[in-house]
C-alpha cells in the first residue's frame, strides 16, 4: 500500500516527499500547535530528517507508513499534513493543520477524505488519539465518524470506528 495524490473539494493531499520540509518547517512553526502534544517545532533538517524515516517506511513486515502533506488548491500553499499507520485492516490516523490555516475546516475536509481514501484501500477500522481537553480534534474525530471511546493511552482518549463494507 502506498500514498497516492486525492483531492478533495478544496484541498490536494499529495504524498510525502523530504522537499517538503522547508515549507512545511513554517507550517509548523507555532509553538501552540504542540500544547496538547508536547514538543516543539521542529528545524528544517530535523523536519527532513524525520521525512527521510518516514518516507522510507517501517521494518515490519505488512505495516504501512502513509503520509500526506495537505495543500490549499486555492493558493497551492502547503497548510498541514495527514498520516496514517496500516497494519491489516486497521490503520491509525492523525492530522495537523497550521495554526494560520486552523478555523476553515481544513482538518475535518483532510481526514474526512483520508478515511475515505483508506476505506477505498481496504480499511476497516480507524483509530485516532486526541487529548481529552482537544475540542477542535474530537470535534474533527467525530466527523469522521469515530466514536471516543474510555482507553487513554499517553494521555490522550483512543476514538474507533468500523468503516462499512467489513
Amino acid at each position: 500500500m502506498i500514498a497516492t495524490r486525492f483531492d478533495t473539494e478544496r484541498l490536494a493531499l499529495l504524498p510525502l516527499h523530504v522537499e517538503y520540509a522547508e515549507e512545511m518547517a513554517g507550517v509548523l512553526a507555532a509553538p501552540e500547535l504542540y500544547t496538547f502534544t508536547g514538543g516543539e517545532p521542529p528545524t528544517v533538517e530535523e523536519l527532513a530528517a524525520r521525512y527521510e524515516r518516514q518516507v522510507a517506511g517501517p521494518d515490519r513486515p505488512g505495516e504501512y507508513w502513509l503520509n500526506w502533506v495537505v495543500s490549499s488548491l486555492q493558493d497551492d500553499a502547503l497548510v498541514g499534513y495527514v498520516q496514517a499507520t496500516v497494519t491489516g485492516e486497521e490503520a491509525e490516523i492523525a492530522w495537523v493543520i497550521g495554526t494560520a490555516w486552523q478555523g476553515r475546516g481544513y482538518a475535518k475536509e483532510a481526514a474526512v477524505g483520508l478515511a475515505t481514501w483508506l476505506e477505498a484501500h481496504g480499511v476497516r477500522r480507524v483509530v485516532a488519539h486526541v487529548h481529552p481537553e482537544h475540542g477542535a480534534s474530537a470535534a474533527v474525530a467525530a466527523a469522521i465518524g469515530l466514536t471516543r471511546t474510555d482507553v487513554v493511552q499517553e494521555g490522550e482518549l483512543r476514538w474507533v470506528s468500523e468503516l462499512p463494507g467489513k
